[in-house]
């Protein structure tokens, strides 16, 4: 049986997509915002009360460990030859990012050069890489894992690096939506350790909010490229002139 920690979790994100917040549950349990904001940290509800808050998020504790189950049996990683297969043709990579997107097939078809019947070819191969499941009149269901990422160094992520990325920082980030920080200092390795820990806690903000927006239909979304990254290091032009 999936755990307590991720059961609510997992009913937390049910109750965001509700659009509830801690003051409602607070209302509805006679507690204060305070003991149901502890509560949530500690993962710590009695049945009762856990009972009441699926409610509220109009959703069955049954179903709630269902769903964590099917989170725990998806994919975070491809293998390298997956990975080779999708680069081989632009096409099937399109198709699996879409999908990794939560497009259907009807939207893929219409944005991309890609026939139904390629489209539903693609889709094949995927299911049988264990990437989806095909349900009936082509819908999709994804396996992927929220917290999915490319093989480090593997074949994707050096094209994107190649590629991607030069594209990625060729602008001014001026638009609405975009946002470019840097900050230099010195800091101790206890002071990078945190930071970095924050950094990949907003990585997974950032999926998670990817899996709740992938209920809204593709013209309510938009691409977005988010790029973390921290190390200790120096300009190489003060760098040359060090003893």
């Amino acid at each position: 049986m999936a755990q307590r920690k991720e059961i609510i979790d997992m009913l937390k994100r049910s109750l965001k997509q509700k659009g509830l917040t801690y003051a409602d549950v607070a209302r509805q349990l006679h507690l204060s915002e305070a003991s149901v904001k502890r509560n949530f940290s500690h993962k710590n509800f009695s049945l009762d009360r856990l009972e009441l808050i699926c409610n509220m998020a109009s959703v069955d504790f049954s179903d709630l460990v269902q769903m964590v189950d099917d989170e725990q049996a998806k994919i975070s990683r491809l293998t390298l030859e997956q990975e080779e297969e999708l680069l081989r043709d632009l096409k099937f990579l399109a198709v699996a990012i879409c999908v990794q997107n939560a497009w259907e097939m009807e939207e893929i078809v219409q944005h991309y050069d890609v026939t139904e019947a390629q489209c539903i070819a693609y889709l094949i191969r995927l299911e049988r890489h264990g990437l989806i499941r095909l349900l009936p009149n082509n819908r999709i269901r994804r396996m992927l894992a929220h917290d999915f990422r490319w093989l480090p160094q593997g074949p994707l992520e050096t094209f994107l690096e190649s590629t991607v990325q030069s594209e990625f920082m060729d602008s001014h980030f001026k638009s609405p939506g975009e946002l470019r920080m840097y900050i230099t200092g010195m800091l101790s390795r206890q002071s990078l350790d945190i930071l970095n820990k924050k950094l990949e806690v907003l990585a997974r903000e950032f999926a998670l909010l990817q899996q709740d927006d992938s209920r809204l239909p593709v013209k309510s979304r938009f691409n977005s490229g988010l790029m973390l990254a921290i190390r200790p290091w120096e300009l190489s032009v003060f760098e040359a002139l060090e003893k």
